[in-house]
């Protein structure tokens, strides 16, 4: 794992949030976009080197739906850019840690992502980015 990716926040509302982070970050959201496949609508910042991605769930039987429903808005995930997502899913499969997904999928941002589960990492849910390449 090379660094931090981001650091993913689920929201209730993406029109409230955003503003509230613009100012807190004292930077404007880059980016916003809808990841269809996983019923959220996201919005991102970068503050430095630093990217945070607000999450806004689309559906109730999304995955942020449910994390809203029973913690409340707060952090999500903690993501980490990786060379090659398939050696490192290999890497910790290998060393005992459950995945969420068996292939990579196309998630937010240009990226392909997997979800290494959190009771595997005291709690911690975990994203594996990877940039998706264009030939």
């Amino acid at each position: 794992m090379n660094k931090i990716e981001h650091i993913g926040i689920a929201v209730n509302n993406l029109s409230k949030s955003v503003p509230l982070y613009e100012l807190l970050l004292n930077t404007s959201c880059y980016k916003t976009e809808t990841v269809a496949s996983e019923y959220v609508n996201t919005a991102f910042f970068k503050s430095g080197e630093n990217k945070v991605e607000l999450l806004e769930a689309t559906s109730d039987d999304s995955a942020i739906a449910k994390f809203l429903a029973k913690k409340g808005e707060g952090i999500h995930h903690i993501a980490f850019a990786v060379d090659n997502i398939l050696e490192e899913m290999e890497r910790l499969q290998a060393n005992g840690f459950t995945l969420l997904n068996e292939t990579p999928k196309k998630g937010a941002d240009n990226k392909m992502v997997c979800f290494v589960h959190p009771k595997d990492t005291n709690g911690v849910l975990i994203e594996l980015c990877q940039e998706i390449k264009w030939v």
